[in-house]
This record gives structure tokens, C-alpha cells and sequence, in this order.
């Protein structure tokens, strides 16, 4: 098993390979079913993504944004090209990386606090020393107290909390957040929004997130990669200048309104992926 690098203590990009942290070159992917044509899902992708950076990928559906994420997690093979993080290739699942999906995928016939040891039981890593960390990340998302609950007896953005625990307690390199909050009501979302930045200042962690949300993504990057129509093609990456830390006050703001528009404007309609 590779050994995991330690997280960087700060937003610095010093270090080494803390500039391509996470690096894509020629990265393309074909679904190549029995009985149908090739499926060109993602083509020529190319970025990299410094230490400690907050990436937003956004794009209409089907677009490829899921296969990116699932390819830099390890869990499909690309078709052609170069997928490294932290130094490492990525030909399959890399413990320097933790997942949040869709859905907060707990184990239902599992306390909160055995959901979030998963990772610690599947990597054999020591129980003692990561029980503790574990409890100090149900302490610092607000689950104290229901560490002994079932997932049934949580809201769904507490779910989430707990999912984002489960993937932190390794302390990877890199998170990689597949629209973790879609299916949360407006005002939870919002909060889930703030709570994820202040996890990620804490924990100084790298983080790739997928959404559908124009103003999500604004609110949460430094940058965000704006992906076409399949075959997924970057059309922009655009820096996201707004002062950190911020809060939800920060939206209203004209400087935030303008990269909103400018992103909106690559599909043409404000309703197409928000």
C-alpha cells in the first residue's frame, strides 16, 4: 500500500508537486457496450489542481462531470491519457483519496461512528488512533451526541456530515465530492455549503467537487472548470476572486453575480444545469 503524504497545514502551494497536486493530461473516455456504438464521454481533458484548492467542475448533464470524479477516485479506467494525485497514477481506488457521493450511502445496520471507521477497517489501519480522529470529525461536523445512532434516526444533511466524516477519517489527500448536496433542500444546502468550507479551511484538505449549482460552485471555489456537451470538453476555467472566508452574504454581491452570469453563458439558458 503507498503511503499516504501528509495534508499541507495551510493554503500554501509550496512543497513538492503541490502544483499539480492532482494532474489530468490526454484524458478520454469511452463506454464501449456489446451491442451499441461507443459512447465518447470525456475528451482531451487536461488541468491540474494545486494543494489545498477548492475545484468546482460544472456542466449540462451527461456531460461526463460523474466519469471525471469516478476516474480520478480510481474506480473505472480511463481509455487513454494520464491521471495522477499526490504523485501517485491512478490505475485504481488510492488511500490517499476519500469520496462523498450523491448519496450519503451509509450502512444501515451500522451506528454513525461504525459507518464513518469504514475506511479504517477496509485499510486495516489502527483502530485506537482512528476512533479518536473519527470522534473529533463527528465533534467538528455537529454530530456529537449521535454517534451511537443509526442512519435512520438522522436528517439527510446530517447523513451527509456523516458521509464526509467516513471520508476525511484517513486524512487523504484529496476529496473528491460527487453533488453531495442535490438532494437537500434549498436553506440545508446553503448551510451544508458553509459547513463544507469551514471543513475545509480545518483540515487544509484538496477538494474536487461536482455540482449542478452555477451558484454552489461560485460560492465554494478558487476556481471552477466549466465542462461541454458529451463528449465532456473543458471550455473554461475560470479563478474565482472573492475574499475568503466567506459567507452566504458573499452571493449577493455584484463581483459574485458576474461569474455567475459568465458561467451561465456557456449554456445559453439559466436553466439548463441549475
Amino acid at each position: 500500500m503507498a503511503t499516504q503524504p501528509a495534508l499541507a497545514d495551510d493554503r500554501s502551494t509550496t512543497g513538492p508537486d503541490a502544483a499539480n497536486w492532482i494532474d489530468v493530461a490526454g484524458l478520454h473516455k469511452y463506454y464501449r457496450p456489446r451491442k451499441s456504438e461507443p459512447t465518447h464521454a470525456l475528451s482531451d481533458i487536461d488541468f491540474q489542481v494545486r494543494r489545498g484548492e477548492f475545484i468546482s467542475v460544472v456542466g449540462p448533464s451527461g456531460c461526463g462531470k460523474t466519469t471525471l470524479l469516478k476516474i480520478l477516485a480510481g474506480l473505472i479506467p480511463k481509455s487513454e491519457g494520464e491521471v495522477s494525485i499526490a504523485g501517485h497514477a491512478v490505475t485504481k481506488p488510492l488511500p490517499e483519496v476519500g469520496m462523498v457521493f450523491q448519496a450519503a450511502t451509509l450502512l444501515p445496520w451500522r451506528t454513525i461512528l461504525e459507518n464513518v471507521m469504514v475506511p479504517v477497517e477496509i485499510q486495516k489501519l489502527d483502530r485506537t488512533t482512528h476512533r479518536a480522529k473519527a470522534m473529533e470529525l463527528i465533534e467538528m461536523v455537529g454530530l456529537l451526541g449521535f454517534e451511537d445512532k443509526y442512519p435512520y434516526e438522522l436528517s439527510g444533511g446530517m447523513q451527509q456530515r456523516a458521509g464526509i466524516c467516513r471520508a476525511l477519517v484517513h486524512d487523504p489527500a484529496v476529496l473528491l465530492m460527487d453533488e453531495p448536496f442535490g438532494a437537500l433542500d434549498a436553506m440545508t444546502r446553503e448551510y451544508m455549503n458553509v459547513e463544507l468550507l469551514r471543513i475545509w479551511q480545518e483540515k487544509a484538505a484538496t477538494i474536487v467537487l461536482v455540482t449542478h449549482s452555477i451558484p454552489e460552485a461560485v460560492f465554494l471555489s478558487d476556481r471552477v472548470i466549466v465542462m461541454s456537451p458529451r463528449p465532456g470538453r473543458i471550455t473554461e476555467v475560470i479563478d474565482i476572486d472573492l475574499p475568503r472566508p466567506r459567507d452566504l452574504s458573499v452571493m449577493n454581491t455584484d463581483r459574485a453575480g458576474v461569474y455567475v452570469s459568465r458561467i451561465r453563458q456557456h449554456f445559453n439558458a439559466a436553466s439548463v444545469i441549475d
